[in-house]
């Protein structure tokens, strides 16, 4: 019998890859206090775990077998749509910050100083900013969602559990629109605050990150690079999912809560002939589904091969080979 999803097992493994890849760089960059950095590959190896599961349970089926993990994991998948916009919107904040915060205190006592007392180091303030805006953008988003969510949840045949949205107006506004948002306020950060301050005080750029001991110029631009290529992507997948859904199905009028979550309880299971059907929700479905392990590959390929990165495999070699040494010994 022909599997209904013709990467099976290619999908599954790379998404459990991309799993582990995000779980690697966790524990230095925590120690390094780069939150919005943690953010996104928390948010980026949940959704590749999601998948990584979903893949397996549903790759021939669309059987409503696991629906507990659906309601789970379709929490997880509309708080990612938010999430790891924010998270990258955390890290443009920071690389702004940083920048800019040297431009104003650019002499090695000032910096010392600042550093000294913990007034506006861009570690202190990104890892309260994120713990403020992580959780309130993520209980929002699941505020919201609840508001335009006619059903418990989706299940489609191939791609898993999926959050249900009804195509009504207000959705637009109170959920599609964030990542789009959001990944315009980071576009404004990165490109139009970060990139023209780094080009005006490019000859300071050594010095102002020399008095930052968790980020080096290597991992600065490397974060930049990160939050530029996700912002490329957001943004238009963004669009693109709004236009999907647009052209797919009519829009409904908004008629009151009890009319939108007329039996609420209802799951709906759609075979994959059904939904290839449509070559535009095919194309946005992918899109989806792989994008969050292109992340993955992409974070690991920027992180994973830097220099403390090395430096932190070395160590783990050498703790490893101590503890056969001394399992040989006894």
């Amino acid at each position: 019998m022909q599997l209904a999803d013709p990467t099976f097992p290619l999908f599954p493994t790379f998404a459990f890859l991309g799993f582990v890849l995000c779980l690697i760089p966790l524990s230095w960059h925590l120690q390094a206090w780069n939150s919005g950095t943690c953010a996104f590959m928390i948010w980026v190896g949940c959704l590749c775990l999601v998948e990584f599961i979903n893949s397996l349970i549903w790759s021939d089926n669309a059987i409503n077998s696991v629906p507990i993990w659906c309601d789970i994991c379709s929490q997880i998948i509309a708080g990612a749509g938010v999430g790891i916009p924010a998270s990258i919107l955390c890290i443009s904040r920071r690389l702004y910050r940083i920048i800019s915060l040297g431009t104003m205190y650019a002499t090695t006592r000032n910096l010392s100083r600042y550093s000294h007392r913990g007034w506006f180091t861009p570690a202190s303030t990104g890892a309260a900013y994120v713990s403020l805006i992580g959780p309130c953008f993520l209980y929002l988003t699941w505020f919201i969602d609840i508001i335009v969510q006619p059903h418990r949840f989706n299940i489609l045949e191939v791609y898993g559990c999926s959050p249900a949205t009804y195509n009504t107006l207000p959705a637009y506004f109170l959920f599609y629109m964030w990542p789009v948002l959001i990944g315009l306020a980071s576009f404004i950060y990165s490109s139009g605050l970060t990139l023209r301050t780094f080009y005006i005080r490019r000859i300071q750029f050594n010095h102002i990150l020399a008095s930052n001991s968790a980020i080096n110029p290597s991992r600065y631009l490397r974060l930049m690079l990160l939050a530029l290529i996700d912002i490329l992507c957001t943004i238009p997948i963004g669009i693109y999912i709004i236009y999907i859904d647009l052209k797919g199905v009519p829009l409904a009028p908004w008629i009151s809560w009890d009319d939108t979550h007329f039996d609420f309880g209802r799951v709906v299971l759609i075979p994959a002939v059904v939904w290839r059907a449509d070559p535009a929700t095919t194309a946005g479905l992918q899109i989806n589904r792989w994008l969050p392990v292109i992340c993955a590959f992409i974070f690991f390929a920027l992180f994973g091969f830097a220099e403390e990165a090395m430096k932190n495999y070395r160590r783990a070699f050498w703790f490893r080979g101590k503890i056969k040494k001394r399992e040989r010994e006894r």
